[in-house]
């Protein structure tokens, strides 16, 4: 499974990047607006730090708009993902992207039908949420399941299932049990995945054991 991070910090970026666990970034209207800084500038300074996709989304809502907005998105540089709502006009959208070279996040995903909508209209990713939807009482993982089954049979499918809304590590291994190809996973969920109490309890006995040596290494 591939490792996005759900943010527009570029400090919090550079240190994640350096971890080597970074596959690519996502961002939206949202995570932008919260570093108060020039959309366009953030995402450009983002592609310079992880070499892999990231995703940059429209804002418009009609397709020739989103069609404008996009290609600019694009031109950023070569590893801009551009990403577009789940509507008519956002698959009308992805499928002139896609047949471009250009590669394309479907977001705000919430069926398996608008899955298999995305992926006949040529999306790279297709970013179902399941925090969302575990927050209105329906099991996100279960559509998640659903998704990676009807593309799995179907082997002409290339779409990524991304899953995005992701709300702690449980989520990103179900999610991997599946087959899902990517989580994408905010700062504070990557780092809660690498605690373990027992980890902790290990490294302390290890350490105090050594200490007794009167050794040091350097």
């Amino acid at each position: 499974m591939k490792f996005f991070i759900d943010t527009a910090d570029v400090a919090e970026i550079r240190e994640l990047a350096a971890t080597g666990l970074v596959d690519g970034i996502t961002t939206n209207p949202s995570l932008v607006a919260k570093t108060g800084r020039d959309f366009l500038e953030v995402v450009a300074e983002i592609c310079d730090i992880v070499p892999g996709p990231v995703s940059a989304e429209v804002t418009a809502t009609d397709h020739e708009t989103m069609l404008t907005e996009g290609r600019k998105l694009a031109a950023i540089a070569p590893n801009v993902a551009v990403k577009v709502p789940l509507t008519p006009d956002g698959l009308k959208t992805c499928k002139v992207l896609s047949d471009a070279g250009t590669e394309v996040n479907v977001t705000l995903c919430f069926s398996a039908a608008q899955a298999l909508l995305a992926a006949k209209a040529g999306a790279t990713y297709i970013s179902p949420f399941v925090g969302r939807l575990d927050d209105i009482g329906i099991d996100g993982l279960e559509l998640i399941s659903d998704i990676v089954e009807i593309y799995d049979a179907y082997p002409t499918i290339d779409t990524q299932v991304l899953v995005a809304s992701v709300r702690g590590p449980a989520h990103v291994i179900e999610a991997a049990k599946m087959g899902a190809h990517v989580a994408t996973i905010p700062p504070g969920v990557l780092k809660a995945m690498f605690n373990h109490p027992l980890t902790d309890k290990g490294l302390s006995a290890f350490l105090a054991d050594w200490a007794k040596t009167g050794q040091s290494i350097l």
